[in-house]
């Protein structure tokens, strides 16, 4: 018996999220139902991080066990011959037997995109959000100071979260402007439900003029989420990358 992970990179357009669900089709099921067909072995994979429906994966990270002799290092070539194409494995490699993604100290970054021009474009229809109205980026970067660093963040969580704290800490974030497309990155210890989408629509109420930069420190403080900007749209939010500094060595954790 040998655990592998695999780091995986998806469209979530067309799934109900990453955790197996009765209503619809998800990573995680599409992934369990590859793997259990090429191991000829019933497998069910353990993600580090369940991603809402509609929300896309550059890097999320996944772990199984398996008694297959095929090397870890090329199950990912077999693997995305099985999987639908818009799911595809980055990486495979063997860990140690008692790693586990979400029990594991880890640092993970996402990226919210925003397409701030006067008529949208088909071709980024599916992964930002559009938004007509200019958005100030200079303000929405002011906004980001007092996010940093450990705070209570109650007011940028969904009302339906079971976290045992609400306690995070942000070590980065960034609001950055490339033409018409507006990246929010965001790099944390971990996040809430809902976290980063309600962040970036509070940014987003910054950069229109609703909000000032200097309320966002009371709008954490408040710990209330009726404080905070809306949730913004899914199909915007993609998991860039997630990194285990107990594990430098785990290929994928720096790109």
């Amino acid at each position: 018996m040998k655990r592998v992970m695999l780091i995986v990179a998806y469209d979530g357009t067309d799934y109900c999220g990453w955790q197996v669900q009765n209503n619809g089709d998800t990573i995680e099921g599409e992934l369990n139902k590859a793997l259990s067909s090429l191991l000829k072995e019933e497998i069910t994979v353990i993600g580090a991080s369940r991603t809402d429906s509609g929300v896309h994966a550059l890097g999320n990270v996944a772990v199984f066990d398996t008694e297959a002799r095929m090397p870890a290092e090329k199950m990912a070539y077999a693997l995305n011959s099985r999987l639908p194409e818009d799911i595809r494995v980055q990486r495979s490699f063997q860990v140690a037997d008692d790693f586990h993604p979400r029990k594991t100290s880890c640092i993970k970054t996402y990226e919210y995109r925003i397409l701030n021009r006067e008529f949208e474009l088909p071709g980024e229809r599916l992964n930002s959000h559009f938004f007509r109205k200019k958005l100030d980026v200079a303000k929405m970067q002011e906004a980001c100071l007092p996010f940093l660093g450990e705070h209570d963040f109650k007011s940028f969580c969904s009302i339906h979260t079971q976290a045992e704290t609400t306690v995070r800490t942000i070590y980065s974030l960034d609001v950055i402007r490339e033409g018409d497309m507006i990246r929010i990155r965001v790099t944390g210890n971990g996040f809430l439900y809902n976290m980063v989408r309600i962040l970036a629509g509070t940014l987003i109420n910054v950069g229109f003029g609703v909000t000032d930069p200097a309320e966002i420190l009371g709008i954490i403080e408040a710990r209330d989420r009726q404080a905070a900007g809306p949730t913004a749209p899914a199909k915007g939010l993609t998991l860039i990358k997630m990194e285990y500094p107990e594990h430098p060595e785990f290929p994928g954790q720096k790109s």
